[in-house]
C-alpha cells in the first residue's frame, strides 16, 4: 500500500515538499491520511533547515475530499468522515472527538511554524478546501475548482477558515449555495493569493518560495505568529462549533436520505442530486460577473 501522504525536500534543503499521495481516487481522505498529514508537516518543523513547505496533490487533482465511496455508499461510518454507528442513537460527542482529530491534524497547516504554501490543480473540494485554505498561502491554476458542496447537505466544513478569509458575506454566499469556483473566481474574491495558467502553476510557486527561503526562518516565524494571533481565538471557537454541526448535518433527516441513496444508487449519484438543483447555465452565467 503506497504511502497516502509523501515527503521530501528540495536540492538545498530549504523547501519541504508534501504530497497528497492516493491519485487513482483523487487524494480522497481516508481514516489515515489526516495523521500523515501532520506527522509530515511536523517532520517539516522539526527541521531547522526549512523555511517552507508546498503542498499539493498527486494526478489529477489537489484533494477530492473525504472519500464518499467508503463513507457513504458502503456505510463505513467512524473510518473516513468521522459518522458512527448511529443504531443505538447518535452521540453528538463521539462525532465531535472523531472529527476534532482530523480538523486539527489539517489545522497544523496553520499553526506551522514554517509557512505553508497550497499548489492547487485540478480541484479543492469539500475536505479538501479545508486543507488548501489552511495553508497560509494558496495559488491555484486557473480552472482549477474549490468549493464546499457538502454544505447543502451531509457537511460543514470544520476548518471554519472561509469568513476570515473571504468575509462574512462572501463566505455566506459559498455556503448557502455549496457551489464550485474556478481559480480565477477564487482570486477575485480573495480566497486565494493567485490563479495562473495551469502550465504556469509550478513555476509560479516555485517563484514564490524562491523568495521566502531567503528570509531567516525565526523572521518567517514572527510575521506568522503576529497575523495568526489575530484570529486564533475566534476560529478555535469557530471550529468547535462547525464541527459538531458538521456531525449534526451527517445525522439529520436530510442527510440520512443523502445516505440512502448513497447506499442504493451509489454516492455520484446522491451526490448528483444534492448539488444540480438550480445549478443551470443561466445561473453560471449570472453569477460570474458578481463573484
Amino acid at each position: 500500500m503506497p504511502d497516502p501522504v509523501l515527503y521530501k525536500t528540495s536540492p538545498d534543503g530549504k523547501v519541504a515538499y508534501i504530497t497528497l499521495n492516493r491519485p487513482e481516487s483523487f487524494n480522497a481522505i481516508t481514516a489515515t491520511l489526516p495523521q500523515h498529514l501532520r506527522a509530515a508537516v511536523r517532520r517539516a518543523n522539526a527541521d531547522k533547515n526549512i523555511h517552507c513547505i508546498v503542498l499539493k496533490g498527486a494526478g489529477p487533482g489537489f484533494c477530492g475530499g473525504y472519500d464518499l465511496k467508503l463513507s457513504a455508499e458502503n456505510a463505513e461510518r467512524g473510518h473516513t468522515d468521522g459518522s458512527q454507528d448511529v443504531s443505538r442513537g447518535y452521540d453528538p460527542l463521539e462525532d465531535y472527538a472523531l472529527m476534532k482529530e482530523s480538523t486539527e491534524c489539517f489545522a497544523e497547516l496553520f499553526h506551522s511554524h514554517k509557512p505553508t504554501i497550497a499548489q492547487v490543480h485540478g480541484a479543492a473540494v469539500a475536505g479538501g478546501s479545508d486543507i488548501a485554505l489552511l495553508c497560509d498561502l494558496v495559488v491555484m491554476a486557473e480552472d482549477a475548482k474549490i468549493g464546499y458542496p457538502p454544505s447543502r447537505v451531509w457537511g460543514c466544513p470544520t476548518s471554519a477558515i472561509w469568513a476570515y478569509r473571504v468575509g462574512v458575506e462572501r463566505a455566506k454566499r459559498m455556503l448557502f449555495t455549496g457551489d464550485l469556483i474556478s481559480g480565477r473566481e477564487a482570486e477575485a474574491m480573495g480566497l486565494i493569493l493567485k490563479a495562473v495558467p495551469r502550465g504556469e502553476l509550478e513555476r509560479t510557486v516555485e517563484l514564490l518560495v524562491d523568495r521566502i527561503k531567503t528570509v531567516p526562518v525565526n523572521q518567517l516565524w514572527m510575521q506568522k505568529r503576529v497575523i495568526n494571533g489575530t484570529i486564533e481565538g475566534q476560529l478555535a471557537s469557530s471550529q468547535v462549533l462547525a464541527t459538531i454541526f458538521d456531525g449534526i448535518t451527517r445525522n439529520s433527516p436530510e442527510g440520512i436520505a443523502f445516505q440512502r441513496i448513497a447506499e442504493t444508487r451509489g454516492f455520484k449519484e446522491a451526490i448528483k442530486e444534492r448539488d444540480l438543483p438550480g445549478r443551470t447555465e443561466e445561473y453560471r452565467k449570472r453569477w460570474k460577473s458578481v463573484l
